[in-house]
């Protein structure tokens, strides 16, 4: 059986996960990228290194995140959100969303003491030692849900 998901299940969804495809386009060229997020109040919150998402997402900050739930091929939850980036530069909302995100990823680290390959690649611009990683949210403006469920007969 196919069906939509009601807004609480997207919710649900959106707050169980921690991993969707984000999906951007600047310059004539569509790209799609796994990242790992927070979701709150509408907001999609996120961590990158310097990088061609991060690019083309300030040249053009119309943005769209899938993030499924999928059991089986019969069995899957899929949640579309349409909205924009916005990069984070206040200190405190920052450092709100970097803990969220440590909060929600580091029970699934099998090494905690590892730290994320995006931090460690990022580009030292200012040549200091110092790596920046940019903070950023979405701001949702439209969702969709979908799911299939195996017909119990």
């Amino acid at each position: 059986m196919l069906g939509k998901l009601m807004v609480s299940e997207m919710e649900e969804l959106l707050k169980r996960q921690v991993f969707g495809h984000l999906g951007c386009h600047a310059d004539g060229e569509t790209y799609v990228v796994p990242i790992n997020f927070v979701y709150k109040d509408l907001v999609v919150y996120a961590q990158s290194g310097e990088g061609k998402k991060v690019d083309m997402m300030r040249k053009n900050s119309a943005v769209c995140l899938e993030v499924a739930e999928i059991t089986d091929t019969f069995n899957w939850k899929s949640v579309i959100l349409t909205g924009n980036f916005e990069e984070i530069f206040d200190k405190k909302e920052k450092q709100q969303a970097e803990q969220g995100l440590i909060d929600k990823l580091m029970p699934l680290a099998n090494k905690p003491e590892n730290k994320p390959a995006h931090a460690i690649e990022s580009v030292d611009k200012d040549g200091d030692g110092k790596v920046e990683t940019i903070v950023f949210k979405l701001l949702i403006k439209n969702r969709s849900g979908r799911f299939e469920k195996k017909d119990p007969f």
